[in-house]
């Protein structure tokens, strides 16, 4: 196949300022230099006409254009608005009652760009070229995944609710009019605002094309922070559905096997006990590699306790559900993962009894951000009047847990693994094929 092109939503609002920084071909006319357009009557208003879409194609190599007013960290707590420059086409859509954003461009231009923001230029070159390679059969698994709802055309609920029971999960599968996103909901992408990663670059090209397969069909290549570990699979975190290579691994060199940590007592000694693990790391050169400045204040990402007084617990589950559940009682695992990783959390109050899940919600209520990950167990203080006077939660690992684990990674690459290893050390049966 061709390199294909991506479609990357970057913004979407009623008026879009930006900046033409070369030629570009738009309704026949070479224009550069600023450029203003406003959503008006249903349609695009720019230059005294209105269009349903307009393309900005660049007549110049290495032609960019600068958007103004771009919100990355969208629902995060640093959530800002930065001015960002990219390569490629740039098309302008409606969607919603407003104007959409999108720029145009290879894909391996923009897996440059998404990695160079992601990764630190001190990472080995080998865990380099493994993300890549993730990053493109995710990329790409998107893609194909889209095109095949768009000919079924089918609905797609991504919550369970019932009287006792509210199971929701957060996927990356919402977007009908581009590929993927430029915030953190799909991969962070800011074009060549920030200066790109030599090493990041030289990995894209090293394993330009290739991507992890399974039989025929492009991997849906997860990865998340420290698995704690043990990865996840698939079904515990968002929709039910298995995929043979997204199974869960002891996070080892030696293939020995995991405990039953579906089991509530096999779980609980893992998570109070710190098997040895690629992820078991204190290692600063390693933990630098991923990540951010702001995130290398917490280093006890493997095993980590969090504690709450009955009325911070309280009211944090009252802010962030929206539910009254009175004082709160218990919390109650009724489902693990292979991972020890909570699914289905009964939350007991005075007021409210509910089973939640998946992972992701369970981690979105009981935290102002988000709680490190759900494979946690509870321990409750003293109680009066049949109300314990506070909970602490001792857990595992940091984020869903499905996948690549991005900290065991790179310990393996700097303990001289290949790519290929360290693909296929969390991909089960899995192959890196070349596409194109």
């Amino acid at each position: 196949m061709k390199e294909p092109e991506i479609n990357v939503g970057i913004v979407n609002a009623l008026e879009i300022d930006f900046t033409l920084n070369a030629r570009f071909l738009a309704k026949g006319e070479t224009v550069s230099g600023p450029q203003k357009v406003t959503f008006d009557e249903g349609g695009i208003l720019w230059n005294g006409n209105v269009y349903q879409e307009l393309t900005f194609t660049p007549l110049e190599n290495n032609a960019s254009f600068t958007l103004r007013d771009v919100t990355i960290g969208i629902n995060f707590h640093w959530e800002q608005q930065e001015t960002q420059t990219f390569l490629g086409t740039l098309r302008l859509v409606v969607d919603e009652g407003k104007i959409t954003a999108i720029n145009q461009l290879p894909a391996e231009e923009y897996l440059t760009s998404v990695i160079s923001s992601e990764m630190n230029a001190a990472s080995s070159p080998e865990f380099l070229k493994a993300h890549a390679v993730i990053s493109r059969s995710w990329l790409l698994a998107q893609i194909e995944k889209r095109k095949s709802k768009d000919r079924r055309q089918d609905s797609f609920f991504p919550f369970i609710k019932t009287d006792t029971e509210y199971i929701r999960w957060y996927d990356r599968e919402d977007h009908t009019i581009f590929d993927v996103c430029a915030d953190d909901h799909c991969q962070r992408y800011q074009g060549i605002t920030r200066a790109s990663n030599r090493s990041v670059a030289e990995a894209v090209k090293a394993t330009r094309g290739q991507v992890l397969m399974y039989k025929n069909t492009i991997c849906d290549s997860r990865f998340s922070k420290c698995c704690g570990g043990a990865s996840e699979e698939f079904n515990y975190c968002w929709e039910d559905k298995s995929y043979p290579y997204l199974t869960s691994v002891r996070d080892t060199k030696e293939e020995s096997p995991l405990p039953d940590l579906t089991d509530e007592t096999q779980a609980e000694k893992w998570i109070r006990s710190e098997p040895d693990s690629f992820c078991h790391t204190h290692d600063r050169q390693v933990i630098s590699q991923i990540l951010n400045n702001y995130d290398q204040q917490t280093d006890d990402f493997y095993r980590w306790k969090v504690r709450y007084t009955q009325e911070e617990l309280a009211g944090l589950i009252q802010r962030k559900s929206k539910c009254n559940y009175g004082r709160i009682i218990g919390l109650i695992p009724m489902e693990r993962g292979k991972s020890g990783r909570i699914s289905r959390l009964k939350i007991v109050g005075t007021e409210k009894t509910l089973i939640i899940g998946k992972e992701l919600e369970i981690r979105r209520i009981l935290s102002e951000t988000h709680l490190f990950s759900s494979a946690f167990v509870v321990d409750k203080g003293p109680e009066k009047e049949g109300v314990p006077e506070w909970f602490e939660l001792t857990g595992a690992g940091w984020g869903h847990g499905v996948g690549l684990c991005q900290i065991g990674a790179a310990v393996m690459g700097e303990q001289g693994y290949n790519y290929n290893e360290i693909l296929l050390h969390y991909y089960k049966g899995a192959e890196i094929r070349k596409l194109y």
